[in-house]
């Protein structure tokens, strides 16, 4: 299997999450979230932290990043792995070749048409969400 991340940045206020707009396929156009590959001889925390520091210019001093839950295609022999991270203070982002943009976490992400991913994003930020609020006692949500 193909081993691929997403990584779901939330800022301080957790009100926002990171998007990137794709800039070529799969999803190109669309609100999608940061990640990549996984290379050989990596760990996937490895993977997650320098995918996001190459997309993003956030770093491990910017963020703690844990790996939430893993999804597997094995029609398309893809494992996807979801990590997510608070900021821990303001950053200044840095493009590589997607555009980024922080969108408010709301209804809007259901809107197939914007957002890449075949509503697996609202599902991977509601399940967050839920662990957050249920799992470390952050109400928030």
């Amino acid at each position: 299997m193909r081993k691929l991340n997403l990584i779901v940045v939330f800022d301080q206020t957790l009100n926002k999450a990171l998007f990137c707009i794709r800039a070529k396929e799969p999803y190109k156009g669309l609100y999608n979230l940061v990640g990549g590959k996984v290379e050989k001889n990596e760990t996937n925390d490895d993977a997650a932290y320098r995918e996001l520091f190459e997309e993003t210019g956030i770093s491990k001093k910017d963020i703690k990043l844990d790996h939430f839950m893993d999804l597997n295609y094995f029609k398309y022999e893809n494992n996807i792995q979801v990590y997510y991270g608070i900021l821990s203070h303001e950053v200044k982002l840095v493009e590589e070749k997607n555009k980024l943009e922080w969108l408010d976490i709301n209804e809007k992400l259901l809107d197939n048409n914007k957002f890449g991913g075949n509503y697996n994003i609202p599902h991977i930020i509601r399940q967050i969400k839920v662990y957050l609020k249920n799992g470390t006692g952050i109400d928030k949500y």
